[in-house]
């Protein structure tokens, strides 16, 4: 049997901490370094990059940490696997060859790619080969429309075709996009040469990789219960949280860590929170394998040590998920402060000067999000504790309409408007184009990928995964939840949260530490308790999931994000910060949970 593979993570989305692979390579032994650059909301920015520079469609930044580390790497044996290369993955790969010939060094680089589904466009919506993905909030549809708005379209790939170009010698593997986990369940299984229908292994190693590619979120990033870190207020030392690596085993289990003396901390409690983000129910699906989350067990084996382990591994569905961003129009905003008393007749007032004085009403426009923040205070101390917010955001696919036209007009009332009349967030802007995030689908076999190893061959890898049978996973009864009396406190007191983005909907994952936590959890937490505690979701269709092997909990909220990241008008675009919202809700929990 092979020996555990070390894979770490030096980015987890683009634009973190430049000096990632220098610290991964440098800090402590590893195999393979792994990064994540993409986003559904990176594509659409690097379509942009691409339309102005063609065949500049990468991640740049994973080049500059190329050249930081690696002579290193190939000193050291150690191999790069990254989806750095975005929309264009060769042009990324000669990038990086660049860089080693300036370097001087001879690395072995290939490139991955057949994601790209651009070009055939037109052909796969005319033969209704690629289809809506069956969502609630993204129904079948009429048609695709003008296809020549979309700016990118991409499959989602697994990851075999990274083990074939680690297989053909490649020291550095760069990917168009693949799944965020393929960047480290590819090198486990070339390491311990899994095949395509070992479901169980595939699966383990899709769940260390849905754990790391966050990076330091593994490590005490965006983690709940922060002020249990210790050393997190030690600027120059560990108030930097070291990235995490997975130890990956041959049987699939894993034990993510962090390099030693780095800052955060790795516990079930960081690893659980990592778990929760941007999923939905219990059947994790891939193109390689669907992960069952809901067998996932974890232990604390050591300081800054958890074991990841009975991950059970279905087939996985036979098509691809397809992630496209189409021309959306554009969009324009301004923020005015509502200063001390009579806010609402103050934005009111306002509201009724701007657009008299606007060329063009509410209604003549695509879409309008106009809405009071309520960010004053009762007696305040300070200016910023009077003040609320009251917000407009127009969308048209005129850019006259929403652009200095619409922004000047409200500079227009600055004299006979509101008293204390002012503007957040500086001048009249123009307007700004934004994209559509529109989900497809479609039949694995039309998206064959291509790994090609620079100077030398290439060759085509079946996207094709292995049938199978469903797996039974058992359920675990909750105990009872206590009883007793309760006390009425914030619900973050002894519950965890972790949300975020998907396409136009929202995740909340919610966990507890303790199985009477959980049980209590099971039992309060449902989702009209949710509707009541967040009203801003109870207008939407919200699916609830149980996860009691790991004492948790996930929501499901469809189109709070409105048409995805790019488009959405919320302040929170992307979700990050609903669950710090609902951890503040004031809840009766039963003071045992509390002693």
């Amino acid at each position: 049997m092979t020996d555990p593979i070390r894979i770490a993570n030096c980015s987890g989305f683009f634009g973190d901490r430049p000096s990632g692979a220098i610290e991964m390579v440098e800090g402590g032994p590893i195999d393979v370094l792994t990064g994540d650059w993409l986003a559904e909301l990176t594509m659409l920015i690097l379509s942009r990059i691409q339309a102005k520079r063609p065949g500049q469609g990468f991640a740049r930044t994973f080049v500059s940490q190329m050249e930081d580390v690696m002579g290193t790497c190939l000193d050291r044996g150690i191999k790069v696997v990254s989806n750095a290369g975005g929309l264009d993955p060769d042009g990324c790969a000669e990038a990086v060859h660049e860089v080693a010939a300036k370097l001087g060094l001879s690395p072995t680089i290939a490139y991955v790619d057949g994601d790209d589904l651009l070009p055939r466009i037109g052909e796969l919506t005319d033969s209704a080969a690629l289809r809506p993905f069956v969502d609630p909030d993204d129904p079948e549809s009429d048609g695709w429309g003008d296809v020549s708005r979309f700016l990118s379209a991409n499959a989602y790939l697994g990851c075999f075709g990274i083990v074939d170009a680690l297989t053909a010698g490649a020291d550095i593997v760069i990917t168009g996009r693949v799944t965020d986990a393929a960047v480290v369940c590819g090198p486990a299984a070339w390491h311990h040469g899994w095949q395509r229908d070992d479901f169980d292994q595939l699966a383990g190693g899709v769940v260390a990789g849905h754990v790391i590619e966050c990076s330091a979120q593994a490590t005490g990033g965006n983690y709940s219960f922060f002020t249990e870190i210790d050393g997190r207020d030690e600027i120059g030392g560990r108030a930097r949280f070291g990235f995490p690596w997975a130890d990956v085993a041959a049987d699939g289990s894993s034990v993510i860590g962090k390099h030693d003396g780095t800052g955060g901390a790795v516990t079930v409690g960081t690893i659980t929170s990592q778990l929760l983000y941007e999923i939905g129910g219990p059947r994790y699906l891939g193109p390689d394998v669907t992960a069952r989350f809901d067998s996932i067990e974890l232990e604390q084996v050591d300081t800054d040590r958890v074991r990841i382990s009975g991950v059970a591994g279905e087939a996985p569905p036979p098509t691809l998920k397809v992630a496209m961003n189409e021309m959306g129009g554009f969009r324009n905003s301004f923020s005015v402060a509502l200063t001390g008393l009579d806010i609402d007749a103050k934005a009111e007032l306002a509201a009724s000067a701007f657009w008299d004085s606007c060329a063009y009403g509410p209604d003549d426009f695509d879409a309008i999000d106009s809405r009071v923040i309520r960010t004053d205070k009762a007696d305040p101390a300070t200016q910023e504790e009077a003040t609320a917010i009251w917000r407009v955001t127009v969308k048209d696919a005129d850019e006259r309409k929403v652009g200095r036209a619409f922004a000047d007009a409200n500079v227009h009332t600055g004299l006979a408007s509101i008293p204390g009349m002012y503007g957040l967030g500086g001048g009249p802007s123009s307007a700004s184009p934004f994209g559509v995030y529109r989900p497809a689908k479609i039949d694995a076999a039309l998206v064959p990928q291509y790994v090609h190893v620079l100077g030398g061959s290439t060759t085509q890898v079946d996207s094709v995964a292995p049938t199978g049978e469903p797996v039974e996973v058992a359920v675990v009864r909750p105990a009872a939840a206590p009883s007793g009396p309760t006390e009425r406190v914030p619900l973050g007191t002894i519950v965890g949260a972790r949300s975020g983005d998907k396409g136009g909907n929202a995740n909340l994952g919610v966990f507890v530490r303790s199985a009477d936590a959980f049980a209590w959890l099971d039992d309060h937490l449902t989702t009209d308790r949710l509707f009541e505690l967040l009203p801003e979701v109870a207008s939407f269709e919200v699916e609830r999931f149980r996860f009691p092997k790991i004492w948790s909990l996930n929501f499901v909220v469809h189109g709070l994000l409105q048409e995805g990241v790019a488009a959405s008008t919320r302040q929170d675009a992307q979700a990050k910060a609903v669950g710090e919202w609902l951890r503040s809700r004031m809840v009766d929990i039963p003071v045992a949970l509390l002693d």
